[in-house]
């Protein structure tokens, strides 16, 4: 979630091993200053960084292991009292610079820890990948993998044990709630090289609107922000227009968010800004001084009717775009609040090989309203029913276009598009 430019590492070195403590202690260092003078709070959470930088020193001068010394310097950081702030060892940073490529070599699930029972659950499985073929589901807890047990566990490093080399296996554990029973399932997974898109893109069945006038409705799903979602929007739009859609529904539920110049990007594929350039969205620097992002001076590859479905896991880049399309009276939203992430990260590589996720920035809609923890409202309310949960990975249901046509929610939006 938030903005990830990242760049190619400029060295590696092995976790879990014994390093020279200087080299680890040039890492606090530029960690350290990097926060302190980039990071979106200037008074730093009223931390006292100097006395922290000491003490994060002396732990990194004793610290048995490399593992021991980073947690040092996330510990450093956790005093930000920002869960987005964060320091990631050169094996997450590598994990992250994967994720965000469009590909990898694992299950294909998309997961995060639940900040309230710091459970690790599934937002996902990637669709066609091994984890959705065996059959895991959105919202299943994973318990175990490879018989280690994950209570407390984070969320990357339980994506950390789940990739891996092409060919080989993983055994996992999944809790699954099915009323007021739980049942754990064990499978296991063969890892693959899944090179995936973010976008999924349909047409659905023609309809008559009120008027009596027989409408073409495209369906597109939009995953994540990550490298290739521009382009791979850019061409679903295209397919589509192609196909003859004369509305469309634009799917942002679950997603997580990622690169924030993608979702930029696809904001400007919707907006109209050829005669008066549109705000995306506004950031609030350091200094608390304010502005905006706005279109290029192009034309939007569609103008025909949007309606964005939302729901509590949209969150980042995806309240950038929502907010973006909603403000600017280009579409209307269905679903739920959304999540309420309104700060941007930039990615900083330090020496050695490692990264800094920091704030930079927070951000508000066009129309200044706020969104960090708080959220976007939709302008028509939709809480799921039970069955709905199919639409959120289309390529798993054995009816995809089915599938998506009996979600209560993409009802919904089909009904309010009657009103354009």
């Amino acid at each position: 979630m938030g903005q990830a430019d990242a760049v190619t590492p400029r060295a590696e070195i092995l976790e879990g091993k014994t390093s020279p403590a200087s080299d680890i202690q040039m890492t606090v260092v530029e960690a350290w200053s990097i926060a302190k003078n980039l990071f979106v709070d200037p008074e730093l959470n009223h931390a006292d960084w100097d006395s922290l930088l000491r003490k994060t020193m002396a732990h990194v001068g004793t610290a048995a292991t490399t593992d021991s010394a980073y947690a040092g310097i996330k510990a450093m950081l956790g005093n930000l009292g920002d869960p987005f702030t964060r320091f990631a060892t050169p094996k997450e940073y590598e994990s992250f610079r994967i994720s965000n490529d469009g590909s990898l070599e694992g299950v294909g699930l998309m997961i995060a820890s639940d900040p309230s029972t710091g459970s690790v659950v599934v937002l996902s499985p990637v669709e066609g990948g091994p984890a959705a073929r065996a059959g895991i589901r959105k919202g299943d807890q994973l318990v175990k993998v490879d018989g280690l047990a994950l209570s407390g566990v984070k969320g990357e490093e339980v994506a950390q044990k789940l990739r891996g080399k092409a060919g080989t296996t993983v055994r996992i554990t999944i809790r699954r709630q099915g009323g007021e029973t739980e049942q754990d399932i064990e499978t296991q997974l063969l890892r693959e090289t899944i090179v995936f898109s973010p976008v999924f893109a349909t047409m659905l069945p023609p309809h008559l609107q009120r008027d009596g006038q027989l409408v073409h409705p495209a369906y597109i799903k939009l995953s994540s922000f990550s490298q290739n979602a521009s382009a791979d929007m850019h061409q679903a739009i295209d397919k589509m227009e192609e196909q003859g859609a004369d509305e469309y529904i634009l799917d942002l539920r679950d997603n997580p968010g990622g690169l924030v110049r993608a979702g930029l990007d696809v904001a400007d594929m919707w907006l109209d800004g050829s005669l008066i350039p549109r705000t995306i969205v506004h950031t609030i620097n350091r200094a608390g001084e304010t502005s905006p992002i706005e279109t290029a001076a192009a034309r939007p590859l569609t103008k025909d009717p949007l309606v964005v479905l939302v729901n509590n896991n949209s969150a980042s880049a995806s309240e950038i775009l929502a907010g973006a399309l909603k403000d600017n009276a280009r579409a209307a939203l269905v679903g739920q609040q959304t999540f309420g992430k309104g700060r941007i990260q930039s990615v900083f590589e330090l020496e050695d090989g490692s990264a800094m996720f920091v704030t930079v920035a927070k951000y508000l809609s066009p129309a200044y309203h706020a969104i960090d923890k708080i959220g976007i409202a939709p302008d028509v309310m939709c809480v799921p029913k039970m069955g709905d949960e199919a639409v959120s990975d289309p390529l798993t249901a054995e009816d995809p276009v089915r599938a998506i046509e009996q979600d209560s929610c993409v009802k919904a939006a089909e009904r309010h598009l009657d009103g354009f």
